[in-house]
């Protein structure tokens, strides 16, 4: 990766270079480069800085905050230093933090203290839920997705193929050509931490052991539909739809895995519909599903299902930043694989690769939908390179 910088890095050292105004929450998933682009950004400016950071302090010990911000006031007094950035690593680890931390912040302000305050946190799901509660109107968001295929690109100078199958996690790049290496690094180093320390210990689950076989199941069903009941027919542990709902709410705040709903007119039949699931990074499907790359590419139709996956991966990516919806539409044995709404505004995506034919989903749709667009996406339609480098806001164009 050498210096790779991603594309917030601007913001985030314009950010540590402005008055101090907001706090900054760096948020987003594991491994996907928070502490080094806040490290990177560090390395850039003139203004003093102190890091800590919250891994291995015990969760309880929340006045661990107070401490080390009670550290950085008297070392910036005794060195006369007239502002300063202060960056908490792994924040949402600590119980209870966004209370604390709206204490000090607040006691900074009164107190006229130039402290920059820059907070990153793993879990989405624990970092929005502190900040809902605690801090409304004194933090601004800086959203941190999984890689996307020209950031792959660019850093490691993977080819198309390779981001489909391996997905975006930067660490995996070297990792690659030994595929058993790859899949043990995908499931040990970050799948397990982020669902024993991200998901179950940040939530009330009750059924840790089902919220697990949910997510391994989930995963190696991207790209496909499947009813709650006929998931829990999968599931050793005993559970119910209701329960099975709530964990894929969990895991797609978490930004793991998402149960697409079903694109209809009123909300009681989206909410009521068979979910398709959507791993937000590829490499979650193949580390489930994959054998090897060189045998899974040639199975064409099997192919299809790796694509259409990526084109879920690249959609649900964008859509918290880009302020759309993503949903799928089926109508008996006709199929739209994904529609997008902003703002009343739909589009209508087919995925075609390979020898996965066109259905007479799309032509229904607009019959029935009237969507703004509709596009193919691969063979015959917008090439899979200019699609996965495409801003989606330029489709609503």
């Amino acid at each position: 990766m050498g210096d790779y910088r991603r594309q917030q890095y601007d913001e985030i050292l314009k950010r540590m270079n402005e008055p101090r105004g907001f706090i900054q929450v760096l948020a987003g998933p594991r491994q996907v480069g928070k502490s080094t682009l806040v490290n990177q950004a560090l390395a850039e400016i003139n203004i003093p800085y102190y890091l800590f950071n919250a891994d291995g302090i015990d969760e309880s010990d929340n006045d661990w905050i107070s401490r080390t911000w009670e550290s950085v006031r008297l070392q910036m007094s005794l060195r006369k230093q007239s502002e300063v950035i202060l960056v908490i690593d792994e924040i949402q680890k600590i119980r209870n933090w966004s209370e604390v931390v709206k204490r000090e912040w607040d006691a900074d302000t009164r107190s006229n203290l130039q402290i920059k305050v820059f907070l990153l946190g793993s879990s989405r799901l624990m970092i929005s839920k502190g900040l809902t509660e605690s801090m409304a109107g004194r933090f601004e968001m800086i959203r941190l997705g999984h890689w996307t295929y020209r950031e792959m690109h660019e850093a490691f100078g993977w080819n198309l193929d390779q981001w489909i199958y391996y997905g975006g996690y930067p660490g995996s790049a070297r990792l690659m050509p030994n595929m058993r290496r790859w899949r043990n690094y995908i499931l040990d180093a970050l799948v397990a931490p982020a669902i024993e320390k991200d998901v179950i210990m940040t939530t009330n689950i009750y059924k840790p052991a089902l919220m697990r076989q949910l997510f391994e199941l989930g995963c190696s069903y991207s790209a496909e539909i499947l009813s709650l009941t006929k998931m829990l027919g999968q599931l050793q542990d005993a559970g119910n739809v209701t329960t099975l709902s709530s964990y894929i709410n969990v895991l797609k705040q978490s930004n793991l895995l998402a149960g697409l709903q079903k694109y209809a007119n009123d909300d009681a039949r989206k909410y009521q519909s068979s979910p398709k699931y959507q791993v937000y990074n590829n490499a979650l499907f193949t580390a489930y599903r994959g054998t090897t790359f060189e045998k899974d590419r040639i199975d064409l139709e099997l192919w299809g299902r790796w694509v259409e996956s990526a084109v879920g991966t690249y959609l649900l990516g964008g859509a918290e930043e880009g302020g759309y919806k993503v949903f799928y539409w089926r109508e008996r044995n006709q199929e739209v694989d994904f529609i997008i709404l902003r703002n009343g505004e739909t589009l209508a995506l087919e995925v075609k690769s390979g020898k996965r034919g066109m259905n007479s989903g799309i032509k229904t749709f607009i019959e029935n939908f009237h969507p703004k667009r509709a596009f193919v996406i691969g063979t015959d339609g917008i090439p899979l390179e200019d699609f996965f480098q495409c801003n989606i806001d330029d489709l609503f164009l």
